[in-house]
């Protein structure tokens, strides 16, 4: 879709529950505006922070579990996890430097 990895219910565990590193996981949708816009930047972001952050998609519409399991109701939503635990849910799309701003904790 953007270059950025995609994950699926059957791998979701591994991928990102079982992950080494934070994970940012961006539910999203092929029909999605928005989600598009966002592709070059989660590419930079997952370039930029290479072994520091995984960065992975998640298709709401072929992935219908685990889009649930999370309660993602509008696109793009993202959703940081570390050690298997969500801990940071931002909605809508936004520039790169916010984004940025927003995990700096998580690095």
């Amino acid at each position: 879709m953007s270059g950025v990895p995609e994950v699926t219910d059957a791998d979701f565990r591994e991928e990102v529950l079982g992950a080494g590193l934070p994970v940012l996981v961006e539910f999203t949708a092929d029909w999605c505006p928005p989600c598009r816009q966002m592709a070059p930047v989660l590419r930079d972001l997952a370039a930029a922070e290479e072994g520091r952050l995984k960065v992975v998609q998640l298709n709401v519409d072929r992935n219908p579990a685990t889009t649930n399991a999370y309660k993602v109701l509008s696109m793009p939503t993202f959703v940081v996890f570390r050690d298997g635990e969500p801990l940071r849910s931002m909605v809508g799309a936004r520039p790169g430097r916010r984004l940025r701003e927003e995990l700096r904790d998580v690095l």
